[in-house]
């Protein structure tokens, strides 16, 4: 049997910031994540079981796709938590979304997209 190189390692997922107070307070106190550390290189989370590292860079160039997800049991409610929060939800051309910006994939997924401070792309799914 081959031997999957990085298979059975932990993933740690990366999403810059220009800002870390301004990220810190809508990755801890927003969306509820653990904070773990935070030094002058990152802040690093919990989520669930994987580190995400938000690491201060000059510039953030946000990337014109999703860059971190989450998958939800119940998007109506994780929607309309995040909502509850302050988070308002993307919009795209195009895309039938509902008019809280949910959007039916054809596999029957549904997706709600949504921006971090610097401008990266974040969602929720249902599958």
């Amino acid at each position: 049997m081959r031997q999957r190189a990085l298979g059975n390692y932990s993933l740690v997922a990366f999403v810059g910031t220009t800002d870390p107070k301004r990220a810190k307070a809508f990755y801890q106190d927003t969306l509820g994540l653990e904070l773990r550390s935070e030094d002058s290189f990152a802040l690093v989370f919990d989520v669930d079981g994987t580190t995400l590292r938000v690491t201060t860079v000059p510039q953030v160039i946000a990337a014109g796709y999703t860059v971190l997800g989450w998958v939800v049991a119940r998007i109506d409610a994780a929607v309309r938590d995040l909502h509850a929060a302050g988070i308002a939800f993307e919009r795209y051309e195009g895309m039938p979304q509902d008019d809280r910006g949910v959007w039916q994939a054809p596999n029957g997924a549904r997706v709600a997209w949504f921006k971090d401070p610097d401008g990266n792309t974040l969602s929720v799914t249902q599958h």
